[in-house]
């Protein structure tokens, strides 16, 4: 597993209906620094090589990046991981996670695995991210075998949302690869909106490694990232910039559904909407389609949204 994350290391559209289009001009600059990355794909595909200290507990790097707080992808992104590194045959089919506070990307993980079940075709770990002695993260993966029955699939019909070459061009801080909004909407924009959020992803500068738990750990990591600007979206004046300016916002739990194989290095679409924002929490979901329309993820998260009261 860490060996196949270091060859990939080393390796060298139309509007969804009801979203709001932006002008050229508000669409922000290559330079604009709210959207300059702030790490590599590199970086990312490092925080995966997951390492065992003692029976039950494993460490693994943080991105080091500028902001001191752990981005919650990441950990997504290595509990996926874990649960690869202490199964054979079998690959996550879910996880629901917990953030009870936040983490420092200064300080050394530890990550208890519990083997809570192992049987033929499923397998379930529970997962506790501690720093300092603090639980930080916590997680329950269910894993499964692959198994073929065709005779009972169906799905409902992917969105319309254009090729990827219609997509707006746009930088995501947290997202080191291609991302390309659908019908142009800006998480950014203080007006309101319906919310509604979609665009088009796909690792472009190398082929990654067959190992499904890097494509699915990318992923993991991706639909982290713009849930609060979602939800954000209907309410007048304030924006997902206004983070840490003017709102306090932060993600106290995500689960994630893993339906199909897919690769994250091929266009993947991920479309998201928020039912409800009430008493400082806000609820998203989403899915995320292959090209060719089929369902390979689904994704809910909960949010703490507050006004800063100003002292």
């Amino acid at each position: 597993m860490r060996d196949r994350r270091r060859r990939d290391r080393d390796a060298g559209g139309g509007a969804v209906r009801g979203e709001r289009r932006v002008a050229r001009s508000a669409v922000p600059s290559r330079r604009d620094p709210h959207l300059m990355a702030v790490l590599t794909l590199d970086d990312l595909l490092g925080c995966l090589e997951v390492r065992q200290l003692r029976p039950g507990v494993w460490t693994a790097p943080n991105i080091e990046m500028k902001y001191p707080r752990i981005f919650g992808g990441q950990l997504l992104a290595q509990a996926v991981a874990l649960g690869a590194a202490t199964t054979e045959g079998k690959a996550v089919k879910s996880m629901s996670c917990l953030f009870p506070r936040e983490g420092s990307t200064t300080d050394p993980l530890e990550f208890e695995v519990e083997d809570t079940h192992t049987g033929r075709t499923f397998a379930v770990r529970r997962i506790r991210a501690t720093q300092r002695g603090k639980t930080i993260f916590t997680a329950l993966l269910s894993m499964h075998a692959p198994e073929h029955i065709s005779a009972f699939e169906h799905q409902e019909a992917a969105p319309d949302a254009g090729h990827p070459s219609q997509g707006v061009d746009r930088d995501m801080s947290m997202i080191p690869w291609a991302t390309r909004v659908v019908g142009g909407t800006d998480l950014r924009d203080p007006a309101p909106a319906p919310p509604r959020y979609a665009f088009w992803t796909r690792v472009e500068d190398r082929r990654l490694s067959d190992d499904p738990a890097v494509h699915q750990g990318l992923l993991a990591h991706a639909t982290d990232l713009t849930i609060v600007g979602t939800v954000l979206l209907p309410v007048e004046g304030v924006s997902q910039a206004d983070s840490y300016h003017t709102l306090h916002t932060a993600v106290t739990s995500h689960s994630v559904w893993f339906h199909r194989p897919f690769r994250i290095d091929e266009w993947c679409l991920i479309a998201q909407r928020s039912p409800t924002l009430v008493g400082a929490r806000g609820f998203g979901q989403g899915h995320a389609f292959s090209t060719d329309g089929a369902l390979v993820a689904s994704f809910a998260q909960e949010c703490m949204i507050r006004p800063i009261t100003p002292r």
